[in-house]
């Protein structure tokens, strides 16, 4: 009877680590082929991995919660050996924009042939990689995308790092220390002199008597590394207008019973994604991502939207595909699906990524106005507060009007704030007078 050392296998997409966030099964189960073992979260979504084949339950290598590189032997079976698989840990590269996934292709080719990893724009060719120097040097570091952008940000030429971690991986503790001058020689910075700034180390919170310490795991984790990257690299600047949505109440008053029909319960947020399609399209900057690897804003000629959904586990952000070419029933079927999977933690890879705007809402508890963080690297996200009844002024008279608060986010580097208003405003006039919207339809 042989070993089995079954590794991390590469899941794709540039993914270079997992977090076990499962185990299925434990040492002395007996599996048979392709039988769930582990539940694995990347950055992209969490997936189920199956046993490479038949045989028992050895040894688990690695436990709940941790993060292991591609690559690393996660469990040991013994059986026969067939159909084992033990991925090589893949050529790590720099993070970089994703491109669009294939839905989105097939609709971009539809229009005008658009490339699917840059639209409009031949890709740049890559720049020559400058001599060594310093006493450490490895051609192919290898290092989590989060740990790359950390490097990038504080001008540290991670082939120069010394790794500490499991399997020779560099950890953003090395690339600290690198940043400060120990251990490793830092290259000269590709980004501004404030943003370089080594980022403080972590300060202890001393243990008290009353007191629960949860871990950061699973989606909590990935929220907590993407919303400080976002924090720390885009220049966050914040747009609010009221929006007074009396007729759009009306119309949608009208229209229920047809979607009702149908099957569908509508809400406002279709209403609000044609509106910020139609936006897009009159000011294509705010379709945009922005590929810092590069230096390039990528505009997207196709629109699929992020539409955040609050789970159990965290924030989730599933992604419409193909808003502009969907009517208002479909818009609206599709995001209960999307909400549905992502509550009941289902949610597939294929719904995961590539988005080039966001929509966010706290629904009922949506307050008055709140300042969204961007989803880097887009460069937009627009939150949607709950409606509340206000006075407002109808030729020169007060009245009783259903007003909400409309707040975009931007990433001030790339979107000024004359264009952040004027996206604002073209959503706000048209959920304003939806009879404007209904060409959009």
């Amino acid at each position: 009877m042989s070993k089995i050392e079954f590794k991390l296998p590469d899941i794709g997409e540039g993914v270079t680590e997992g977090e076990i966030v499962s185990w299925l099964v434990q040492a002395g189960d007996v599996v048979t082929q392709d039988q769930d073992m582990v539940e694995v979260m990347t950055d992209k979504a969490t997936v189920t991995i199956g046993a490479p084949s038949a045989g028992r339950v050895a040894e688990v290598r690695a436990k709940a919660g941790d993060t292991v590189p591609v690559g690393q032997v996660i469990v040991v079976l013994d059986g026969d050996g067939a159909g084992a698989a033990a991925a090589a840990p893949p050529e790590p590269a720099p993070a970089a924009v994703p491109a669009a996934p294939a839905a989105a292709q097939t609709t971009a080719s539809a229009v005008g042939d658009i490339k699917e990893q840059l639209p409009g724009m031949s890709a740049p060719a890559a720049a020559a990689a400058p001599a060594p120097t310093g006493d450490y040097f490895s051609e192919k570091p290898l290092a989590a995308p989060a740990t790359r952008k950390l490097a990038r940000e504080l001008g540290v030429d991670l082939r120069r790092v010394t790794p500490s971690g499991e399997a020779g991986r560099v950890t953003k503790e090395d690339v600290q220390r690198a940043a400060s001058g120990v251990g490793a020689p830092a290259a000269a910075s590709p980004v501004p002199a404030s943003a370089a700034a080594p980022v403080p180390a972590p300060v202890p919170v001393p243990a008290g008597a009353l007191e629960e310490r949860q871990p950061i795991r699973g989606m909590r984790k990935r929220m907590f590394e993407a919303m400080a990257r976002s924090k720390r690299t885009a220049a966050h600047f914040t747009y609010v207008d009221e929006c007074e949505c009396t007729q759009l109440i009306a119309l949608r008053k009208r229209v229920m019973p047809l979607a009702e029909s149908k099957g569908v319960k509508l809400t406002f947020l279709p209403f609000i994604v044609k509106a910020v399609v139609a936006a897009l399209k009159k000011h294509p900057q705010m379709n945009c991502l922005l590929d810092e690897t590069t230096n390039e804003m990528v505009l997207r000629k196709n629109f699929d939207l992020g539409i955040a959904v609050a789970t159990d586990a965290g924030l989730v952000v599933p992604v419409l595909r193909r808003a502009d070419q969907r009517n208002l029933v479909e818009i609206a079927q599709e995001i209960d699906r999307l909400a549905s999977e992502a509550r009941a933690g289902k949610v597939s890879r294929d719904d995961l990524g590539g988005a080039s705007f966001t929509i966010t809402s706290l629904g009922k508890a949506g307050g008055l106005l709140a300042t969204p963080v961007v989803n880097v690297p887009e460069v937009g996200i627009l939150y949607i507060p709950a409606m509340k009844k206000r006075p407002i002024v109808v030729d020169d008279e007060i009245k009783v009007g259903h007003v909400m608060d409309l707040s975009l986010s931007f990433d001030h580097r790339i979107v000024d704030g004359h264009l952040g208003a004027t996206f604002t405003q073209t959503v706000i006039e048209l959920l304003s007078e939806p009879d404007r919207l209904l060409l959009e339809m």
